[in-house]
């Protein structure tokens, strides 16, 4: 594999860091590929004219050397020679143009895998002996960033996530410029940073914004993924979501910037767990062609294992994939000013060589000991594809969690299920799935929806799911999804189905923003967004703009419910009670104890209650002496004490439950069924006072000592 133009013989250069890097007089190249007999840079001119340069240093089974005259801007790709040995899982093929794994940014078509696929060959048979480029993505040579120092660190008790995806979120907002719709810049937009301030969100979920390629299987239904949970670049940006094409880096860098000004932190969904490539009859762009060995987890004949679902899993245990992941997440940290990360199927990164789950595996340990990745918030999605993947509340110390059985409970006690110990447990911050080994109820990622499943106005509209336009005959998505349609499948002009779905939204999002723990919105459930029942929405036509990619329809907002969550975030940023950063205990700073449960009639719980499947009131009186919370000074904060009352029955009279010393009053706060959920009336109550209840419900009440 010898290079076309000896001129550009490489100076040896140093073997980190991975990827290009520009230094004086050229760029180094460093590319991991222990097994290979040869590596080739090869450089891209304007007119697609390829200039092949031979890296001729190895040093620790990486090829590397400095390219004089090469600088930011430069187009390349990577070419490997070595054994063609598929089923030992080595893959070499000089004719295939490879993205560098440690790229900042790539340039290409990166939906078309038609080209792709031609230059494929049989996955245990011969390599390809093609070598035409076709639409191959390109990796593009940048210039060093500054680091960012703007880190917001806001306390875990004290944050809001919105989980939201850049181009669908703004591409019909009409207070959005044209050409910044469904783009970074679209999401720094004044108007856009001015709905999330009237929320009261502290931190965006951005689902995968790192440069993603569609899969084979969605492609050939004529199909584009949407979500984006499909790398084939960790560090570079997606080129999809950039207003001006080649302009990603230092706009995703501007909307962080903006975002930050505004107090919000930026979280990403970051997918380390699998990649593009899908299995072995998959396509070769990047790791499978340099290292499959090291990259993934394979078995005796060289066929991925699958631990995701999605073709392949990345070796987490091994070092090359450990340095890649710890890699990326300090360049986003680091030079991106991201605040945090939510790691997709994070089991899978906790499974050395497939088997058991380890909290202390080699890269959860890595990033969760590095000086600069213990200063974000890491979310661990707690399972993956298979029953040995299901960990939740077995991460480590520095982990919050996704908590699934807060989802399914509190759906479920809204529909009419789960007993009122379950939705007591969840609504205190899941104690008995967090608690020990020293974590708090904020590890726990409440959530009632997410990007996946049903949103929340199609969660009270269907019973069942309706895929088709994912062109799967509908046999994709999960079949169970503890939604209740009320009675009509979809939409309905019937007044009473109409509100009976409008309270039942109320009191689910009610929930949510007051249970104790970490509360995670989907965007768009704060004003009735639809998906019209497709509870998996990750793909849309190829030829599909941004606008068409299940767009939030923001013309038709319910401007009342985006009223209803803002007063619930308020209450709850205002109440440090109801965001509590330990767990109750029974710890006594007045007469009684910082947490008090009663039934409908106002009586204490006991154990015949909790377990009678037949109540379907809860009473949670929430003490404010002691809540263990701190002011920027280091001060403690103290809080009125509060009374949730949670009502997911018919009409019904209910007498307000209180601690025996109590002998203040009760001020109704907020009120889920009401539309905007100010209370109808203030007046203060006296404790056992009478309540009438019309049906479903979520009532706060502050106390105020007499």
């Amino acid at each position: 594999m010898s290079p076309l133009d000896e001129s550009h013989t490489p100076l040896p250069g140093s073997p980190y860091p991975l990827g290009a890097t520009v230094v004086g007089g050229g760029t180094q190249f460093s590319a991991h590929s222990p097994d290979a007999t040869a590596v080739q840079i090869c450089l891209i001119d304007d007119g697609g004219n390829e200039k092949r340069v031979d890296l001729r240093q190895q040093t620790y089974g990486i090829w590397h050397g400095v390219i004089g005259g090469v600088g930011a801007g430069q187009r390349y790709g990577i070419r490997a020679d070595g054994p063609w040995n598929p089923r030992a899982g080595l893959r070499f093929n000089p004719n295939k143009l490879l993205i560098d794994p440690w790229a900042r940014r790539i340039e290409g078509e990166l939906g078309d895998f038609n080209a792709l696929r031609a230059y494929e060959g049989d996955p245990f048979g011969e390599p390809s002996a093609s070598d035409s480029l076709g639409q191959v993505p390109l990796s593009v040579v940048t210039a060093g960033l500054v680091a960012s120092t703007d880190r917001l660190e806001t306390p875990w008790e004290e944050t809001v996530i919105y989980e939201l995806h850049v181009g669908a979120f703004t591409a019909t907002h009409p207070d959005v410029l044209p050409a910044h719709r469904g783009t970074y810049l679209g999401l720094a937009a004044p108007a856009v940073i001015e709905h999330l301030l009237l929320l009261g969100v502290t931190a965006v979920e951005l689902l995968p914004v790192q440069a993603f390629l569609t899969e084979q299987s969605v492609r050939d239904r004529g199909m584009h993924n949407h979500w984006g949970y499909s790398t084939a670049s960790y560090f570079a940006p997606h080129p999809g979501y950039a207003a001006t094409p080649g302009n990603e880096v230092p706009e995703f860098r501007i909307m962080v910037d903006a975002l930050h000004r505004a107090g919000i932190e930026v979280i990403l969904d970051v997918v380390y767990n699998h990649t593009c490539e899908q299995g072995v009859g998959g396509i070769s762009v990047s790791w499978r062609g340099l290292d499959a060995p090291g990259y993934y987890l394979l078995g005796d004949e060289g066929h991925d294992i699958d631990l995701t679902g999605c073709g392949n899993t990345v070796d987490a245990s091994s070092p090359i994939s450990v340095r890649m992941i710890t890699d990326s997440l300090r360049y986003w940290a680091g030079e991106m000013g991201v605040d945090g990360f939510r790691f997709d199927l994070a089991s899978a990164l906790g499974r050395p060589r497939g088997g058991a789950f380890d909290p202390r595996a080699s890269v959860l340990s890595a990033i969760s000991s590095d000086p600069i990745l213990t200063r974000c918030k890491l979310i661990a999605e707690p399972w993956d594809a298979t029953a040995g993947g299901y960990q939740v509340g077995n991460f480590g110390l520095q982990w919050s969690e996704w908590n699934d059985k807060y989802r399914s409970n509190i759906r479920t006690f809204w529909n009419g299920g789960s007993s009122v110990r379950e939705v007591a447990s969840r609504l205190a911050g899941s104690e008995d799935i967090f608690a020990g080994n020293g974590r708090r109820p904020w590890a726990s990622i409440n959530f009632i929806t997410a990007h996946d499943g049903f949103t929340a106005a199609d969660l009270v509209s269907y019973n069942n799911k309706h895929n088709d336009a994912n062109g799967e005959d509908n046999r994709d998505g999960a079949d169970h999804n503890d939604s209740f349609n009320h009675g009509i499948e979809g939409d309905s002009d019937d007044p009473a189905i109409i509100e009976a779905r409008r309270r039942h939204v109320r009191a689910l999002l009610a929930t949510l923003i007051l249970s104790t723990g970490t509360p995670m919105l989907t965007a768009g459930d704060e004003f009735g967004h639809s998906l019209g029942g497709n509870n998996n929405a990750y793909c849309v036509p190829a030829l599909a703009t941004s606008a068409q990619s299940w767009p939030l329809d923001w013309g038709n907002a319910d401007k009342e419910l985006i009223s209803f969550v803002s007063r619930a975030l308020a209450l709850r940023r205002s109440a440090p009670a109801l965001r509590q950063p330990e767990f109750f205990e029974g710890r006594r700073r007045t007469d009684h104890p910082d947490l008090v449960w009663f039934n409908a009639s106002g009586t204490e719980f006991d154990d015949a209650a909790w377990y009678d499947e037949r109540n379907r009131t809860v009473q949670a009186w929430i003490d404010g002496a002691d809540v263990r919370s701190h002011t920027a000074s280091g001060s403690p904060l103290a809080d009125s004490s509060w009374l949730l009352i949670l009502h997911s029955g018919g009409p019904i009279q209910i007498t307000v439950g209180t601690p025996e010393s109590f002998d203040g009053s009760l001020t109704p706060t907020f009120d889920s069924s009401r539309a905007t959920g100010e209370p109808e009336s203030t007046n203060p109550l006296p404790p056992g006072a009478i309540l009438w209840l019309t049906g479903p419900t979520v009532l706060a009440l502050r106390s105020d000592r007499s």
